[in-house]
């Protein structure tokens, strides 16, 4: 099949996802059947949105708001983490008590609009975006049902914040770290998650792959039930042995950061991945395609990134096999094994047509799903 760019309303969506950016969210919400429409305002994000079909409304998420998705029963959203990130000069991370402060004033009814406007990085702001959409659906009469929020570690304090917030409201919450390689995605990245429902009490989704630890000792015997980490070797296709070099890594020896290899996870792939650099005992590689640090983002191997700043898209993406544990979680969802293996490797111009020929079997609901 091929897609093409679609023109119906988004408000016939049935996911809203803000700060959607190329896509990381949507897909794993395509892979489990959910109609979703994507706020975002990089042109190069929404040109890649456009060139995989996802239905995309690009603009401001602070102009927006719930009553142009009078349909969606689920919000979600990765705002942008740049000012909470390590690798950022922490600007949200020293305004992390003003932030919190902001939350409990928005529930209260204030506007605090200028005041977000007026931190020292504006974005550091957007992170309460979500929580004011989840309000202003409230107090209309048509709250969402589930909400689910992803952002560095650093932003775990906001999230519980707005899950104490949301229980007066309605909603049973859980928040978390999740290391992104325990669900199968190739590198060890770790996300703040918060899930809230108001159907039932949500759970952070089981891991099923496990926990990469430096030295093979340190594996608990508990786990072995779980699968083996995936390699970078083995998500790129790659025989030959080899060390990637990433700007990423900290602590231990500096001679050694950001040094994987082949059989092992990568670090976090960020908006730098282009700079990776691999080697063999033979010398020097070629760098990573897009497609491939697509792939190490668990994006499938045909995705049309478009536009420019590629590189910066495919870093800021949640890798959408992790986003699809946690959003089958909130739903109440369990995903079948092997489900997400087939998903990942089905080229993304066939998604539709794979998901519809999956067996009945293949994603099954629990018995308290929406």
């Amino acid at each position: 099949m091929t897609f093409v760019q679609s023109d119906p309303s988004p408000s016939d969506a049935q996911m809203v996802d803000l700060f959607a950016g190329p896509g990381g969210l949507d897909v794993a919400a395509r892979w489990l059947g959910l109609p979703v429409a994507g706020i975002e305002w990089d042109e190069n994000a929404c040109a890649t949105r456009r060139a995989a079909g996802l239905e995309t409304v690009q603009g401001d998420v602070r102009e927006h708001g719930p009553a142009e998705f009078p349909y969606a029963t689920i919000l979600t959203g990765g705002p942008p983490c740049q000012t909470y990130t390590v690798a950022g000069a922490g600007a949200g991370r020293k305004a992390l008590d003003q932030v919190l402060s902001f939350i409990a004033r928005m529930v209260d009814g204030d506007d605090v609009t200028t005041e977000l406007a007026a931190l020292d990085d504006e974005r550091t702001g957007l992170v309460l975006q979500p929580l004011r959409w989840a309000l202003e659906a409230h107090q209309a009469g048509n709250a969402y049902e589930v909400i689910v929020l992803e952002q560095v570690p650093a932003v775990l304090p906001v999230w519980e914040a707005m899950a104490r917030v949301l229980e007066p409201l309605g909603y049973e919450s859980v928040t978390g770290i999740l290391h992104a390689e325990e669900y199968g995605v190739p590198q060890t990245r770790r996300r703040a998650i918060l899930i809230a429902n108001r159907n039932r009490s949500p759970v952070l989704p089981a891991p099923t792959h496990q926990k990469f630890r430096r030295k093979e000792m340190e594996v608990s015997t508990d786990r072995s039930a779980l699968l083996p980490y995936q390699s970078i070797g083995k998500t790129l296709d790659r025989v030959e042995p080899f060390v990637m070099v990433s700007n990423y890594g900290t602590g231990g020896d500096p001679k050694a950061r950001g040094r994987r290899t082949s059989k092992e996870p990568a670090f976090t792939v960020t908006g730098k991945v282009s700079r990776n650099r691999l080697f063999s005992d033979k010398g020097e590689l070629d760098r990573l395609n897009v497609s491939e640090a697509g792939r190490l983002q668990t994006f499938p191997a045909d995705y049309p990134w478009s536009g420019k700043d590629v590189s910066q898209q495919v870093g800021n993406a949640i890798p959408p096999r992790l986003a699809a544990h946690v959003l089958a979680a909130a739903l109440g969802r369990e995903l079948s094994p092997g489900f997400l293996d087939t998903m990942t490797r089905t080229r993304w111009i066939d998604a539709d047509d794979e998901f519809t020929n999956i067996t009945d079997g293949a994603l099954s609901l629990a018995s308290s799903q929406l």
